[in-house]
């Protein structure tokens, strides 16, 4: 998961429509956003939603995990490290990850943390995510600003799809992945794999948080 095509001229374009506006309004001081190193955020929400709720249901990876990854053909060699991962991460059997490369990835941080965040494609859409924090029930509520769609925000060639066991404890592995299918074409998604549950994960980059005084 890399940032592509978002040069240092469209950077300073989209943050300083970012930082003066929000949801039609302005954006208040404590509302302003510092740049940070690119992070992700593995959304469930419909391409065309502008806001809704379930945002407990989305992760966060802090670090780009596609560098500290392990390949699908080397799953053996993580199995015999005892499934400690590059940067001491740890694999889980019952909750694995992929991306577009067939590269096995640290599962991101559940649930997001409520806050704010400056969210872009990764080219030329940039918008502003708020999560609320949890209702009784755990919810989370959300929205982006500038009337952007998750679509606008997704970031196209990053990939990222969830795997658990469709049965028993263990009976979904990397080992039965197809591998002759990645790098995934674009448009397609990760594949099924047998004995498993796969869910897709849109992909948002985080580009700015926000100014702590």
């Amino acid at each position: 998961m890399r940032v592509s095509g978002f040069n240092r001229r469209e950077w300073i374009a989209a943050m300083g429509a970012a930082l003066f506006a929000t949801r039609g309004g302005p954006v208040s001081a404590a509302a302003k956003f510092r740049r940070v190193r690119p992070q992700y955020i593995a959304s469930l929400a419909g391409p065309g939603e502008t806001s809704g709720n379930g945002a407990q249901e989305w992760g966060l990876w802090r670090i780009d995990p596609g560098p500290i990854g392990v390949w699908l053909r080397l799953y053996g060699k993580l199995r015999d490290l005892n499934f400690i991962g590059p940067s001491g991460w740890r694999f889980d059997l019952d909750d694995w990850w992929l991306d577009e490369n067939g590269l096995i990835m640290k599962a991101p941080e559940f649930p997001i943390p409520a806050g704010q965040y400056l969210v872009t494609n990764g080219e030329s859409n940039v918008s502003v995510l708020t999560v609320e924090e949890p209702d009784a029930a755990g919810g989370q509520a959300w929205a982006l600003s500038h009337d952007k769609t998750i679509a606008d925000v997704t970031h196209g060639p990053c990939r990222s799809a969830r795997y658990t066991p469709a049965g028993a404890s263990g009976t979904c592995s990397p080992e039965d992945a197809d591998q002759s299918v990645f790098p995934l074409v674009p448009g397609a998604s990760p594949p099924e794999v047998a004995g498993c549950e796969k869910v897709d994960y849109a992909v948002l980059i985080i580009i700015g948080l926000p100014v702590t005084v």
